[in-house]
């Protein structure tokens, strides 16, 4: 039996894990700036579930979450840093604040939870920490700079916190999704900034006008993914890093292609930068 702590539990990728993690029997801390509505929404888990308030970008707050997990539970198993924010927008046309805001939750408030999460892993020896990322957090898109900036951000020091805590016990997982038919394009979770700058009506522009039509006709399906997540979670093993959705497997595809095709066009460029002594070892 587990004991997991998940952040953004109301609702998307965070109350599914939620709810399949109670149904196998498995304890629960959902947590939520309205825990009610993580109670209403996983009913008859009294003895399992420990809903509570919090607000990932308040650092104190965390803390106390993780304390009355513990408190309550004796442990945390497996830490899943689900909540997040979307914005919409070509980067000129993000403001400070809205920047400044999704960092917040996005980067700062995944590092809150997890400074606060980690004494209790590093002195059981064990643990696993699960990073919610993005497609975006692979590859950046026309629209979606500032949000795919925030996930690049969270798999540059995912990857690092992973060697930190191999030698300790603690797994860390990157996990990329790609579009999944969640409530994320919602208004509720997504930002779209008012600043509209006409030069990017072909890029980002064109993505705002996308999104609205394929809102709640994503491929992946947010029930299949939660379950991959505890068979991630379960691993003897587990990925340092893993693709949702055949939408993303693909772009992974793309990418790496690009890479490759692009540094081999530049090899010799990149290597004569190298002092003299060095290129004639």
């Amino acid at each position: 039996m587990a004991t997991w702590f998940i952040t953004g539990a109301s609702r998307g990728f965070g109350l599914e894990i939620a709810r399949q993690a109670l149904e196998r029997g498995d304890r629960v801390v959902a947590t939520a700036r309205n825990p009610k509505s993580v109670e209403d929404a996983l009913p008859g888990y009294t003895e399992q579930l420990l809903a509570l308030e919090l607000d990932v970008t308040n650092e104190s707050q965390a803390k106390a979450a993780v304390d009355a997990a513990v408190e309550r539970f004796g442990t945390i198993d497996v830490v899943v840093n689900n909540a997040g924010r979307g914005l919409l927008g070509a980067v000129e046309e993000a403001s400070d604040a809205a920047v400044r805001a999704v960092y917040d939750t996005n980067v700062f408030g995944v590092l809150n939870v997890t400074r606060a999460a980690l004494p209790v892993l590093r002195a059981q020896r064990s643990g696993h920490i699960i990073n919610m990322s993005s497609v975006g957090g692979f590859a950046g898109y026309a629209g979606w700079g500032i949000y795919c900036s925030t996930k690049f951000a969270v798999e540059g020091f995912s990857e690092a916190l992973q060697l930190e805590l191999a030698p300790l016990g603690v797994n860390v997982t990157i996990v990329e999704p790609g579009y999944f038919r969640t409530d994320f394009l919602d208004v509720t979770s997504l930002a779209t900034e008012q600043q509209v700058i006409e030069d990017y009506a072909q890029t980002s522009g064109a993505m705002r006008d996308l999104v609205p039509g394929i809102n709640h006709t994503q491929p992946g399906d947010p029930i299949k993914g939660a379950a991959a997540i505890l068979q991630i979670a379960d691993a003897p093993k587990p990925p340092v890093r893993v693709q949702l959705g055949s939408d993303c497997v693909s772009e992974l595809d793309r990418k790496v292609a690009q890479l490759q095709e692009e540094s081999a066009s530049w090899r010799e460029f990149s290597l004569s930068t190298d002092h003299d002594d060095v290129t004639a070892r």
